[in-house]
Parts: structure tokens; C-alpha cells; sequence
């Protein structure tokens, strides 16, 4: 497919940092697929749509969003039936160097700073969709700042498309969607259980996909996020190491403390002790 480049200044005036836009895809494709100068996340709202992307042809539906990189080509053709609906949001190449440089721990080679063949696709679960259209609405009838434009991006990585870390486009929805769901207190306390139930597929296929996407068991795959959320609480919290297990719907003591050891290198006290700070006292001062 030939290709054109889009320009940012087509789009913005020089005082803003980011343009916003609603709308519904055209049901064929255009004449020429595109590039940019600028980079864009967009997210499918409603419908569906194909989306011709360096080369390959994937098929979009509510709740997958991208990050897109200036150098990706890529066009859509909306479902003739369905149509599509997509919230798409392009900001300044400056924005995205500021932001992987200032927060590379989290933002380095993820997301806009993806070093793949295709872009970072996330496929968001009911919850984590809400979310992302709910910020994205207010980002809607912002200033076009530069404040608001990193305030969003910063929102999306660490509270809608972090939940599918470690995911790729080839993750099946379903198991992507059972993923941010298993990041809930309400799903994980009920363990492997709560996760397949989530994901709505037999024990042995769930078994299966988990191992094939993540390396691991559904068990495994649980307990991390469980003993990650302990060790959150030992962080962040007075709560005494017996009522942190049974928040985290652990019933066996010494399997809780097995699994805190083998994950975080400690136990739960110690760990307590290195990454708990009070903020009412000051750390070294001099006793009088």
C-alpha cells in the first residue's frame, strides 16, 4: 500500500501539546495508508475495524488500544455493518522523549517507546475500558497542555494498559480480559478459581493458554499478583502480616510465607522493615 506522512502542525497551532478526536472510521480504505511526524494512541470505542499495520492486517474491537510510533504505516476500514467508533489522541515526539527519559523504569522500550516490528497493543477488560474512555473524555474538554497530555499518558501506563503487561496483539482477547480482571482483590483472593472462572473457558484451556502466554501455571500466574499486592500492603499499611494473608484470600500460612520469600528474596517482616518509612518522622535526624 503506498503511503503519505501526516504532519502535527497540520494539526496543531505552536501553544499545543496534543489534539483530540471522536469519531467514526470510514468503511473502506483510503488511498494511501500513512505515516506521521508525531506519535498517537488510539483506542476502539465501539464496533470494529481492520487496521492495516506495517504489513499485517489485524481486526480491532472495544477495548484494544494501541500506541503508535511516527514510523508505523498503517489504515483503517471499518466493519460495513458496524462500523467504528475510535478516540485517537497524536502529541509531539518531544512529549514522548521527555517522558521515556524522565520515567525509563516504566516507560523504557513499553509502550510510544516500543522498539517491536508492530506497535504495543493492549486488549483492556470491562473495568480498565471504563477507565480509558473515562479519562479520555476528560482529557476531551481540556486545555490542550502540556500537563494534561502527560497527566493522560501517565494515567494509561500506569492505570488502564499496565494490567496487560507482559501481553502481546496475539494474546487472545479472552485471556487479556481475564488478566486485568485478575488484578482485582475480588477475582485473585479466590486464586487459580478466580481466574478461570474470569475467563470463561474450561480448567484445561485456561490451563493451556496461560502456560503458553505467560510461562506459567494459572496458580503461579495468580500468586504473583497476590503476593505483589502483599508486598504493596506491607509497604503501605499497619496492617498486621496475618490480616495482609487473608486479604490476599491466602488460608495456608506457611504456603503464603513460602511463596513471599521465593518472590520478593525475604519475609514479609523483614521486607516490612526495609520498605516501610513513616511520614511523620524523619529518617537520621540526630536523637536530642
Amino acid at each position: 500500500m503506498r503511503k503519505t506522512t501526516f504532519l502535527i502542525d497540520t494539526y496543531l497551532t505552536p501553544d499545543e501539546a496534543f489534539h483530540f478526536a471522536r469519531k467514526g472510521l470510514a468503511r473502506r480504505y483510503p488511498d494511501r495508508a500513512h505515516d506521521h511526524d508525531y506519535f498517537e494512541v488510539f483506542l476502539i470505542e465501539s464496533g470494529r475495524t481492520e487496521h492495516w499495520i506495517n504489513g499485517e492486517t489485524q481486526t480491532l474491537e472495544p477495548g484494544q488500544m494501541a500506541f503508535i510510533r511516527p514510523d508505523d504505516v498503517h489504515a483503517f476500514c471499518a466493519d460495513r455493518k458496524l462500523g467504528c467508533q475510535i478516540i485517537n489522541v497524536m502529541f509531539r515526539r518531544e512529549t514522548a522523549a521527555h517522558l521515556a527519559d524522565r520515567y525509563g523504569d516504566t516507560v523504557g522500550g513499553r509502550f510510544f517507546d516500543a522498539r517491536g516490528s508492530q506497535p504495543e497493543m493492549h486488549t483492556l477488560g470491562p473495568v480498565r475500558f471504563s477507565r480509558a474512555v473515562a479519562v479520555a473524555e476528560q482529557l476531551q474538554t481540556s486545555d490542550r497542555s502540556l500537563a494534561r497530555i502527560e497527566e493522560f499518558l501517565l494515567f494509561l501506563v500506569n492505570r488502564v494498559a499496565h494490567a496487560t503487561s507482559g501481553l502481546n496483539a496475539s494474546t487472545p482477547r479472552w485471556f487479556a480480559e481475564a488478566s486485568s480482571a485478575a488484578l482485582s482483590p475480588e477475582v485473585f483472593r479466590q486464586g487459580a478459581s478466580g481466574f478461570i472462572r474470569a475467563a470463561g473457558r474450561s480448567h484445561e484451556h485456561v490451563c493451556r493458554t496461560c502456560k503458553a502466554v505467560t510461562g506459567l501455571t494459572p496458580s503461579e500466574y495468580v500468586n504473583r499478583i497476590r503476593i505483589d499486592y502483599a508486598a504493596q500492603l506491607f509497604r503501605s499499611t499497619e496492617e498486621s502480616i496475618e490480616d495482609v494473608i487473608e486479604n490476599c484470600g491466602f488460608e495456608n500460612v506457611s504456603y503464603f510465607y513460602r511463596l513471599f520469600r521465593n518472590q520478593m528474596g525475604t519475609t514479609p517482616r523483614a521486607y516490612r522493615q526495609a520498605n516501610q518509612r513513616d511520614p511523620f518522622q524523619q529518617i537520621g535526624l540526630p536523637k536530642s
